[in-house]
């Protein structure tokens, strides 16, 4: 049995996609972060090794996951997705991280 996920990609990743809005994902059971980006990579092969790292397995370091408002990156691949996102009323995000510090002006 599978469910069906709304992903949104960051910019970059959907240019790599050629697509040009969110993705509609068919998730098999158990429904977890790793089997969404299974499903992400199966239907964009364009994109294996952006989302997670190939020898390991693991989302990469500049990438969070967030779902109902919330981060969810540091639940691990094996997480579950939310509740919400599985009934379709929430998208499962993708986000480019920002990263640096102050600069003196």
């Amino acid at each position: 049995m599978s469910v069906c996920v709304r992903m949104e990609l960051p910019a970059p990743l959907r240019s790599l996609a050629r697509v040009k809005s969110d993705v509609l994902l068919d998730v098999e059971e158990p429904a977890t972060q790793h089997a969404l980006v299974d499903a992400l990579e199966a239907r964009y092969p364009m994109l294996r090794g952006t989302v997670r790292d190939l020898a390991t397995g693991e989302r990469r370091a500049y990438l969070r996951f967030f779902a109902c408002g919330e981060d969810v990156s540091h639940l691990g691949m094996d997480a579950m997705l939310p509740e919400k996102v599985l009934r379709g009323d929430e998208p499962f995000l993708v986000v480019g991280a920002v990263s640096g510090g102050s600069q003196d002006v």
